[in-house]
């Protein structure tokens, strides 16, 4: 009883120090921006995204949770724009925080 197992603790969060996931985040979201202020790069979805953003939505979630939760389409909207920049910021992003 109360002996040691000998299973080593981990912190899945420990590889994240050092790493700026929530600067990184509003990168990934100017880029964002970027496009929505564009009237032909916007859409119903990025005006939702927008409100969710502000808490008009639900609960108003971070930015790299409001990324996260739709990478399929902020990559897309990246790609679809030929937008290498973004793309590069988002799979950084992807890589190191999601």
């Amino acid at each position: 009883m109360g002996q040691d197992c000998g299973c080593k603790k981990t912190d899945r969060y420990v590889s994240f120090i050092g790493i700026d996931c929530m600067g990184q985040a509003a990168r990934v979201m100017a880029c964002i921006e970027r496009h929505r202020a564009i009237p032909e790069h916007n859409n119903a979805f990025w005006d939702y995204f927008a409100n969710k953003r502000a808490g008009a939505v639900g609960q108003k979630p971070d930015d790299l949770l409001l990324i996260h939760s739709n990478l399929g389409q902020v990559r897309e909207l990246f790609e679809t724009w030929d937008d290498h920049e973004a793309l590069a910021l988002l799979r950084q992003l992807e890589e190191e925080c999601c």
